[in-house]
């Protein structure tokens, strides 16, 4: 089978860029024909340079071709999504609802949202990279095919307390803002990793007063990132909202505890949730962390635990292989 994957040109390491590549590359092991059209434009509010370019792949696209769209690039666009739609059997593939991203007008919200709608109304499938996001799809033709994860050793950690990591883009969305607030009193470290996708928000971090205890690294390579890892000895995710979480499947992958909120999925029973935005609960949850080490080994103990039970990439690729071969039906 052909699969035509438009996706958005984009080298920062994010969650989203991380799941395409990988998908790509375990669609071609199961041997499918995956052709790839990488589109720059600043998705998902494109100009018009980036609507044409977007307009002109899939007019190029043979008709009755099996298309998978990256939700960054065409939920924005319904109208340029709509042209092709009759022609061409094509999937969206959701990472996150536009309309959930953090720091938008309530007007700019209420536009993506319904640009979001339209566009998923067009699509013959749409695939989630969550249950929690399918569950939520008003759509005939929902499926799910979940991140997955690569095996790797154990983090050693340094004293087991007072290394925390949070790794995420530095955007309110991901809330960097509360957990540094959360740590103003607290004898704890964290390493903020993560490129810089919102200036003002980075500024914002800053000025809150970092000091030694709080460095911001900015984006790593898997390598850099694997080290980072591997002396953390907790993971901190405080997002407002997110679709899955895989930075904390992939803490978890390597046993480090986690507190996080919005990433049902992800965490399972392998750490501790908390209620999105809520900076007192993130408060107390530190502190109990910094004070209580029986507290400490249970939250080890089922990273642990969770750490068996993650899905792999060979198990996403084969989700998506399915559901994508199911247009052919």
């Amino acid at each position: 089978m052909r699969v035509h994957f438009v996706l958005p040109e984009d080298d920062q390491p994010s969650g989203g860029n991380l799941y395409d590549r990988r998908a790509v590359a375990g669609l071609v092991a199961l041997g499918l024909d995956v052709r790839e059209t990488a589109l720059a434009g600043p998705w998902p509010q494109p100009d018009e340079r980036a609507r044409g370019r977007l307009d002109d792949a899939l007019a190029a696209t043979p008709d009755g071709s099996a298309v998978l769209l990256d939700g960054l690039v065409a939920c924005g666009v319904p109208e340029v999504v709509e042209a092709h739609a009759h022609r061409l059997r094509t999937a969206v593939l959701l990472h996150l609802p536009l309309a959930a991203e953090t720091g938008l007008s309530p007007e700019t919200a209420a536009r993506l949202d319904a640009a979001e709608r339209r566009t998923l109304r067009a699509a013959e499938l749409v695939l989630a990279t969550s249950p929690e996001a399918a569950r939520v799809l008003d759509h005939p033709r929902v499926r799910t095919a979940v991140p997955g994860t690569d095996p790797a050793p154990v983090a050693h950690g340094t004293d087991g307390k007072s290394r925390l990591l949070c790794v995420a883009s530095l955007t309110p969305r991901k809330g960097q803002d509360l957990l540094l607030r959360a740590l103003d009193d607290l004898p704890l470290s964290c390493d903020l990793v993560g490129p810089e996708r919102d200036s003002e928000h980075a500024r914002q971090l800053r000025a809150h007063g970092l000091g030694e205890r709080i460095r911001v690294r900015g984006a790593m390579t898997p390598p850099e990132l694997d080290d980072v890892y591997a002396t953390a000895d907790l993971l901190v995710q405080p997002s407002r909202a997110e679709t899955y979480g895989m930075a904390v499947t992939e803490a978890l992958a390597r046993g480090i505890p986690v507190i996080a909120s919005a990433v049902p999925d992800a965490l399972g029973d392998g750490g501790l949730l908390l209620p999105p935005g809520d900076l007192d609960a993130l408060t107390d949850a530190l502190r109990r962390w910094s004070t209580d080490p029986g507290f400490r080994e249970e939250l080890r103990a089922s990273a642990l635990h969770r750490r068996t039970q993650l899905p792999t990439w060979e198990a996403t690729a084969q989700q998506l292989a399915s559901a994508l071969t199911s247009l052919d039906a």
